[in-house]
């Protein structure tokens, strides 16, 4: 797929197939992640990998669409096949490493939209338990989660009219309104 294409193209997706989703390819969005930029070069970012059981124990955990009100939010069966743990390495940097991290995770978005993978970036995520669940290490911390699966609902991105919240239409179609240029330049010197 074009990089521009699936940039375009690429929404949220928070209904997903139950079809697993082979480890290699998991590994592969990692790598896309881990080609972005890096403040300094320094990576910071690591990552889990988590499937079956692991994936099924963090879900739980995990909130969804909060504009939806529930409506949105996936039920067990339609729950991602996987999540992908962001973490920052804090032996390597103890601040800016958002900036990383946002550059990363943009990548696996757009890298799993254009190979036909549905994603949902989470911050809304019990970081806590999620930290237990994955064994992970003090040296290490958790920034965000990145479900994984294949799609089960469609998601377009439409022109901001009065309202920028994302809504579903009557066929389950998720509706993503984006502020037009005109609202969002505010200079150009």
């Amino acid at each position: 797929m074009e990089i521009l294409k699936a940039i375009d193209g690429r929404r949220s997706i928070r209904k997903f197939q139950r079809k697993e989703i082979n480890s290699n390819i998991l590994k592969q969005l990692v790598r896309y992640g881990s080609l972005a930029a890096s403040g300094m070069n320094v990576q910071p970012i690591k990552y889990i990998i988590a499937t079956g059981k692991k994936a099924d124990e963090i879900f739980p955990l995990t909130r969804w669409a909060g504009y939806l009100k529930g409506k949105g939010s996936p039920s067990f069966e339609e729950r991602p096949s996987a999540f992908l743990l962001i973490l920052n390495d804090n032996q390597l940097r103890q601040s800016g490493f958002e900036l990383d991290a946002g550059a990363a995770v943009q990548n696996i978005l757009v890298a799993a939209h254009a190979i036909g993978l549905g994603t949902c970036w989470l911050g809304a995520i019990d970081y806590e338990k999620i930290s237990e669940i994955a064994r992970i290490d003090k040296r290490y911390k958790l920034i965000s989660a990145v479900a994984v699966g294949y799609p089960a609902q469609k998601s377009l991105s439409e022109p901001a009219k009065d309202d920028i919240k994302y809504y579903l239409d009557d066929e389950e179609v998720l509706h993503v309104p984006k502020r037009g240029l005109d609202e969002i330049i505010l200079n150009i010197f």
